[in-house]
């Protein structure tokens, strides 16, 4: 079994308050949670109204389909123009 594990740190240039932060953030992670059923959450910089930091988490006996599919949930995230990708980590254990 192994484990796929991603870290985002994202910039929401539209937030004006964390109200607004937090409905774009839901309406993005509902989105992949129902696209790619993973696991994801927001972890860092939650006090933050543009900055965010959500972690994702997938499971898989094999490291193709988990580096695809955090591919492909990287490319959905960068096509969506609420918010623009400033860093990302993967890691597989």
């Amino acid at each position: 079994m192994l484990v796929g594990i991603c870290q985002i740190e994202l910039y929401v240039p539209e937030s004006d308050s964390l109200k607004s932060k937090r409905f774009i953030l839901e309406s993005i992670k509902t989105r992949i949670r129902k696209r790619f059923n993973v696991s994801i959450s927001e972890v860092g910089d939650v006090e933050k109204w543009q900055r965010t930091t959500i972690g994702l988490a997938l499971i898989s006996n094999e490291s193709r389909f988990i580096d695809k599919a955090i591919s492909q949930i990287i490319n959905f995230i960068e096509n969506d123009n609420r918010v623009e990708i400033l860093d990302y980590s993967t890691d597989i254990i």
